[in-house]
């Protein structure tokens, strides 16, 4: 968007406008390319019936139209295909209850929202087949950054011997950062644990909170990458 605007900037503002906006159609153009592909190698590793456990949001809210994490879904919803999916809510802002769970359901797809806490029992009970989560940043290594508790359902999803697929564009993938260990994390406040989802605080005054946005999944816990240029399995590097 500011290359179109210094290509732009001696024309009128109404040219500016319409070069920029016609640029931004055309991000936005590709995304959706990107995503429908994601979706369409993920989609292919579904079956009728199948269960699936999503973890924080990266569908239509959060990329165009198909999202990444939810693109399988959303392909394979487009066949009618019936599948089942577990939302975790995805503590503490709730990414996973109040945008997956919503957008899921007004979409037609079967979904059950479940608290984090809840998803090895889910798991043990087989009701999971597959798991399918978005990132923010892939290192060379393939150890993964997103949101908070994906790196525990990484560990159950071994245990329980359930495929774990990241779904990111290759644009996600960081050749400049080695490994997980070299991600900053960002903390956030910690009101977001205290005290924001109740009329009364949650814990009491004054005590400690330990709050990161984001953990890191090593990557000897992941199956493979979706990506829109097919799926990437180990080794990574």
């Amino acid at each position: 968007m500011a290359e179109t605007f210094a290509e732009n900037e001696g024309k009128s503002q109404n040219e500016i406008i319409s070069a920029l906006r016609e640029t931004a159609e055309k991000i936005k153009s590709d995304d959706t390319e990107v995503c429908r592909s994601i979706g369409e190698y993920g989609a292919a590793l579904l079956k009728p019936g199948m269960g699936i456990l999503t973890h924080c949001n990266a569908g239509a809210f959060a990329a165009s139209k198909y999202g990444t994490a939810l693109a399988p879904i959303y392909v394979a919803n487009e066949s009618n295909m019936p599948l089942r999916v577990y939302a975790d809510e995805t503590r503490p802002v709730l990414q996973g209850a109040r945008l997956t769970a919503f957008e899921l359901h007004l979409s037609g797809v079967d979904v059950t929202l479940i608290c984090d806490n809840m998803a090895a029992v889910v798991m043990s009970r087989g009701l999971v087949d597959i798991i399918f989560v978005g990132c923010d940043r892939v290192a060379a290594n393939g150890d993964t950054a997103n949101k908070i508790g994906t790196f525990g359902v990484s560990v159950l999803a071994k245990e329980f011997n359930i495929p774990f697929y990241v779904c990111a564009p290759f644009s996600t993938i960081d050749n400049a950062t080695k490994t997980g260990a070299d991600i900053v994390i960002e903390e956030r406040d910690g009101e977001e644990i205290t005290e924001m989802w109740y009329k009364s605080r949650m814990a009491p005054e004054g005590v400690k909170t330990f709050n990161p946005a984001f953990d890191v999944t090593p990557a000897k816990y992941i199956t493979g990458f979706i990506t829109e240029k097919g799926i990437l399995h180990p080794p990574f590097k």
